[in-house]
């Protein structure tokens, strides 16, 4: 019988060794144990190396089955042949062992065998002295099963062993795309893997669409995994073929300007970890607006499938603005520390007061080995997305579901008010059991409101439905961004910021808001906050004049007031107020929050004739000037706001002493009569004490004599005819002592002058300096436009 040939122009499997006979040498064997990789995500030795596919023999072929004697052309040609043959009986087959050629060391022989062959040595090196955390499935059994060809001298390839029977079951035609051998991504189904990638889609969602493609699993060639697999592969080659275009952007740009900072985790010529980098604008705002700050990671989710994560946060007119970014490649928990540790000394080393990720267990590991002092907070909204996900049947079998959740959790006043409402959503829905929903009650403390509010974040409103993250570049990267893209988007993404803020700062200067009432504080603040900043405090201002304050408590200089609208005392709120200090605090928080002063508070300033906004709440990063390099303190930044202040507060505390005098008095008609002496007498001494003080003034600060005689003298008041003691005749040397201490009062009087004018001045420079600044940027911008 003549010898058929048959030509395989295909590769697959994997290749190995062989026997020894009189002409061969070296026997090589191959190693891999399948047993090991089922269970496991595939290398990309049989995916990504394989573009041909498996090859199905056509016509009178169809049966074929291996004899001794067919010839194929190649080594590569017979391995397919019985991988091909493999695939339509039902097993996988793997290369078992090869021979050389003692005369050029080529291979000569090769044996494919079973994937079953043989057994498991449970005595390798690399199970010894270690614990096997997650055993695999033993299926090696033995099996005798193979396919032996031999090269001869025309270069053709002949079969010289062929053994058919299984010591198995073999795999239905339904299951055998999950045999190892025969799990290959055809060229057709990876250029549809890759178009479906580059738009935003997941591996489950493109394994859906292949499978309806091709009319099911079993022809499509592969599984999740193997699409997952390539996947990850493929853009891991994406991202090393386009690291050195990041490089090379970064070095640019600070040769530009030295000030430009960026970093990376290893070696810039063989980089695998972490790149960051910040500008100089970045790192300035930092010092003005670093107190809270948002690690934006949802850029690298299957959204947008970038590895790349923005460090933002909010300037004083609420915009969001950039501190730095960072290109993730290695999400590891140390990556993270590194990339945490080199962006805060970038930063001049100073930590935020709280900070925003996404919730990932790896980020929150790294966030607490780095800042260790910050509150760390998972951002609602990447919640309220994974709840849509994991809670998709929920949504769709009960449609109020969404709105129970949201008032859950944003709408609840107190922690009791949240655990409340919270079992009864669970067991309305009967999901006390859901694991995810127990994952995420057990961090309810970093993403539930009211566990947040005693800590500042930056944002306008409590009861906001979905705190997302910073949307820095949303509008410039989408779910078909790449990197070669990406430089560009990047910069007109900081353009448009900065044309924002630059306008948000012309509007603030040049265009003074509506005042809507005759408040000294609304006009106080439209002077000092942003536009921006002063139209959400008109809100709160206004908001009072619907609301009444009690006295609930009187606990000495701390007073506790009852606020609520007319006829809603179940919604009260309540603030506590210390007269002496002029400061109070609300059980909602939002000052806290937010830095703007609430409703309430400013309800209970209304009816203790509170004029103006105390110092403590004006907080500078809200504030016009909130960029300014000269240190305002609180007496300088509020000199006005403690003018007219200064007498509520004297008269609060006269008012709070005096009630208290009064209802003690009052308790029985003896004390009565007691405290009656008592006032005439007051009334006597602070009328002397103001015509003195009157004198005081007269004299430019020196203390003039003239109203005391030697010995005693009566009080002025011709009313009375009380004695008031005088002192006694000094020596010299407490004359002189009292001298120079009339003349360090002036001294110090004339200084706060100077200084309060100095202050004044410094402050009309910096407006101007702002006002130059905003028609620079503004004159950039247009030559921009331009060009």
């Amino acid at each position: 019988m003549d010898h058929e040939v048959l030509d395989f122009d295909i590769g697959v499997g994997v290749s190995s060794g062989g026997d020894v006979d009189d002409d061969a040498i070296d026997i090589e064997h191959h190693v891999i144990d399948e047993d090991d990789m089922l269970d496991s995500p595939m290398p990309d030795i049989s995916v990504a190396n394989s573009d041909a596919g498996n090859y199905f023999p056509e016509g009178d072929l169809l049966d074929l089955e291996p004899y001794d004697g067919l010839e194929f052309e190649s080594e590569e040609a017979a391995k397919a042949f019985y991988n091909s043959y493999a695939r339509r009986i039902g097993f996988s087959t793997r290369v078992s062992s090869s021979r050389r050629s003692r005369r050029d060391g080529a291979i000569i022989q090769r044996q494919f065998v079973c994937a079953k062959e043989g057994f498991r040595n449970m005595n390798e090196k690399r199970t010894k002295d270690r614990e096997i955390k997650r055993p695999r499935t033993i299926t090696r059994v033995g099996c005798k099963a193979s396919l032996s060809v031999k090269m001869q001298d025309s270069g053709k390839w002949l079969v010289s062993g062929f053994v058919k029977e299984h010591n198995h079951e073999l795999v239905p035609p339904d299951q055998v795309h999950c045999l190892r051998s025969h799990r290959q991504i055809s060229g057709p189904a990876k250029t549809l893997i890759d178009t479906l990638q580059a738009a935003g889609m997941g591996p489950r969602r493109i394994m859906s669409a292949l499978i309806k493609e091709y009319g099911g699993i079993s022809k499509v060639g592969f599984t999740e995994v193997d699409c997952r697999n390539y996947m990850r592969n493929n853009r891991q080659k994406s991202i090393e073929g386009e690291i050195q275009l990041l490089l090379d952007y970064l070095r640019q740009m600070n040769a530009d300007n030295p000030n430009f900072y960026y970093a990376v985790q290893g070696s810039e010529d063989h980089s695998v970890g972490n790149v960051i980098w910040a500008d100089p604008k970045g790192i300035t705002d930092f010092t003005y607006f670093g107190d809270t700050v948002t690690f934006d990671t949802t850029y690298r989710s299957n959204r947008y499938r970038l590895p790349f994560a923005p460090f933002t946060g909010v300037n004083h007119h609420g915009q969001p603005i950039l501190f730095g970014c960072a290109f993730i490649i290695n999400e590891t928990e140390a990556s993270f520390v590194w990339l945490f540790n080199t962006w805060l000394a970038a930063m001049s080393a100073h930590p935020p007061v709280s900070i925003t990720t996404d919730h990932d267990a790896v980020i929150r590991a790294a966030i607490m080995q780095v800042f260790p002092g910050a509150r760390h907070r998972f951002c609602k909204w990447h919640i309220f997305k994974k709840c849509q996900e994991k809670l998709s049947h929920v949504f769709l079998k009960h449609p109020s579901f969404e709105s129970d959740f949201h008032k859950s959790v944003n709408l609840t006043e107190s922690v009791e008010d949240f655990e409340s409402c919270w079992f009864s959503l669970v067991d309305k829905y009967e999901l006390r059991d859901h694991e995810w929903l127990q994952a995420i009650y057990s961090d309810r403390r970093q993403w539930v409101p009211v566990y947040l509010r005693d800590t500042f974040f930056a944002e306008m409103s409590l009861t906001q439905r979905s705190d997302s993250m910073n949307s820095y570049f949303d509008g410039y990267i989408n779910a078909s961004t790449n990197l070669s893209q990406f430089f560009k988007l990047y910069e007109k993404a900081r353009e448009s910021r900065l044309e924002k803020e630059v306008k948000a700062d012309y509007d603030t200067m040049n265009a003074p808001p509506v005042l809507k009432t005759p408040s000294p504080m609304e006009k106080q603040a439209s002077e000092l906050y942003t536009r921006k900043l002063f139209m959400r405090f008109q809100e709160e201002l206004v908001g009072t004049l619907t609301f009444m304050a009690s006295k609930a408590d009187d606990d000495g200089d701390l007073v506790t007031y009852q606020v609520a609208k007319y006829g809603e005392a179940h919604k009260a709120h309540f603030v506590k107020f210390n007269v002496l200090e002029m400061r109070a605090n609300c059980s909602c928080q939002m000052f806290e929050f937010s830095g703007i002063i609430c409703r309430h508070i400013l309800a209970v300033f209304r009816v203790t004739n509170l004029l103006t906004l105390p110092p403590y709440y004006i907080l500078k990063r809200w504030t016009r000037n909130a960029k300014s390099s000269v240190i305002f303190d609180d007496y300088g930044l509020h000199a006005y706001a403690n003018y007219l202040e200064s007498h509520t507060v004297r008269y609060n505390t006269l008012r709070h002493k005096a009630s208290n005098f009064v209802q003690e008095a009052g308790k029985s008609l003896y004390t009565c009569d007691v405290a009656v002496v008592a006032l005439q007498e007051a009334a006597k001494t602070v009328s002397l004490a103001m015509k003195n003080e009157f004198r005081r003034t007269m004299a430019n600060g020196h203390v003039k004599e003239s109203s005391v005689t030697e010995g005693k003298q009566t009080c002025c008041n011709e009313d009375c005819q009380q004695e008031v003691p005088q002192p006694e005749p000094e020596d010299e040397m407490d004359k002189k002592i009292n001298q120079l201490r009339n003349e360090l009062e002036l001294a110090n009087r004339k200084c706060e002058a100077y200084r309060t004018n100095l202050l004044s001045v410094l402050k009309e420079m910096e407006d101007q300096k702002l006002q130059v600044s905003i028609k620079m940027q503004n004159i950039k911008i247009s030559l921009k436009d331009n060009l």
